[in-house]
């Protein structure tokens, strides 16, 4: 007998879920451009404007301050309203305050600085949102034993981003100008945004998931109906929103994941604010040079982002328990991250730059948070959870800034500055060792 071919998306098996990654993968490459524009664009800004480091290092931190403030609204207006149409809003946000940070080279040093400055500050607060749904995302899309590597490739997106926009970024200012950094980044986002909301769904109300791979998804875990309870049932009752915050924050295993993100972060930071002026200013080599150069530490990054992942859900694969999945990793990777120190007793530039790679591959291996967020955040409240550890992690984008340029203000010299990254790395060693415990996902009391 003839069979009867399949007439719907519904009978066919489908890989939608890798469609919904690469998007996050790409708006999240574009999140990391928009938020590290001035690095690359800090040596000449800095010059014509006449910004010394610790100004610099404060237009640096201005991004953090309204960044970790907003993740808790943030993070409730994920939960109230839905993945979907929050992040396109950040994403539209995000983009035309990039841009218009281009338009601050037309003003005098002081004006520039305060323009600067204002916008970064909308910038923080417009990019609240992203991470956070993306790990709400990763939640409802993707079951436990691909959740880690999901996470790994969209968390991956800081060191491909580098990759990408700094020898970008360096021939975008030697062809062009400092300020069309800002106005080709923005104008990405923007189009960005609009294709978003054309590939974004929840996986109930995907047009193209089949109902096997749903059937996967969730019997491996994955929170399918986060976004969309089921037909005739209430929405998992809860806690209020600030008693959720109280009982997340007495939790001992989230407060250690939360100093671990913070301390893995400060890595992320360095790499993102003042290792391109450390090329410039420290190793002596050109803006285009040192754009090409920090593309390699970005690339090595990248690799450990996404190495770290498979290895983890892989351990997991074989029975391996759900904490030593996750934390050997990170463990293995902080200690890769510290040997930056060794940098400074080195003179000679492709040493230097082969050990940070180094550095910044184990800080890939290990950058394995969003991963620990998506096994351990209450279904109720997954976005606040979210907002709420990226909240403590982004402390670090105030405090990295504004401890280095005082180092350097002070020594005028990168030394301390690596010590103090390595430092963080060590703790968040001693965080995941002596404090998280074993790693599960929480539940909520209903009060």
């Amino acid at each position: 007998m003839k069979s009867v071919a399949p007439t719907s998306a519904q009978q066919k098996t489908t890989r939608v879920r890798y469609i919904i990654l690469a998007m996050i993968f790409i708006v999240s490459t574009l999140n990391y451009a928009s938020r590290a524009t001035l690095s690359m664009a800090g040596a000449s800004a800095q010059k014509e404007l006449g910004f010394n480091n610790l100004q610099l290092g404060y237009l640096f931190s201005a991004f953090g301050y309204s960044y970790v403030l907003a993740q808790i609204p943030g993070g409730w207006l994920l939960d109230r309203f839905g993945s979907k149409k929050i992040y396109a809003l950040s994403i539209l946000t995000w983009s035309i305050f990039t841009f218009l940070q281009g338009f601050a080279g037309t003003f005098h040093a002081t004006a520039a600085l305060v323009l600067f400055f204002a916008l970064r500050l909308l910038l923080g607060l417009a990019e609240a949102p992203a991470f956070p749904g993306n790990s709400r995302i990763v939640a409802a899309w993707f079951p436990a034993t691909e959740r880690g590597g999901a996470a790994a490739i969209f968390n991956s997106s800081q060191y491909f981003s580098p990759f990408i926009f700094l020898p970008l970024s360096g021939w975008i200012v030697t062809r062009f100008g400092w300020t069309w950094v800002f106005f080709v980044t923005g104008a990405l986002g923007i189009i960005a945004a609009a294709v978003w909301m054309r590939v974004i769904h929840s996986p109930t109300s995907h047009p193209r998931v089949s109902a096997s791979e749903l059937d996967f998804i969730e019997r491996g875990g994955a929170l399918v109906n986060m976004e969309n309870p089921v037909a005739g049932q209430p929405a998992t009752a809860g806690p209020s929103q600030w008693a959720a915050v109280g009982q997340l924050l007495g939790n001992r295993m989230l407060l250690g994941v939360y100093l671990g993100q913070f301390c893995i972060n400060t890595i992320t930071v360095f790499f993102g604010t003042w290792f391109p002026l450390y090329l410039v200013k420290d190793l002596h080599m050109s803006i285009l040079k040192a754009g090409f150069t920090a593309a390699l530490p970005a690339l090595c990054g990248f690799a450990g982002g996404i190495l770290g992942g498979l290895f983890s859900d892989g351990m997991l694969r074989i029975g391996r328990s759900l904490s030593m999945s996750r934390k050997v990793p990170i463990v293995v990777g902080m200690l890769l991250s510290m040997t930056m120190i060794a940098c400074n007793y080195i003179t000679t530039q492709w040493i230097i730059v082969v050990i940070m790679s180094l550095a910044f591959f184990g800080k890939g291996i290990g950058a394995l948070g969003w991963a620990v967020v998506s096994d351990t955040s209450p279904k109720q409240v997954a976005g606040l959870s979210g907002g709420l550890f990226n909240m403590f992690g982004n402390l670090s984008t105030i405090a990295t800034p504004l401890i280095i340029g005082y180092i350097l203000y002070l020594t005028n010299s990168y030394k301390g500055a690596l010590w103090y990254v390595a430092a963080n790395a060590a703790v968040a060693i001693f965080a995941y060792i002596f404090v998280v415990g074993e790693i599960k996902r929480v539940e909520l009391r209903t009060i």
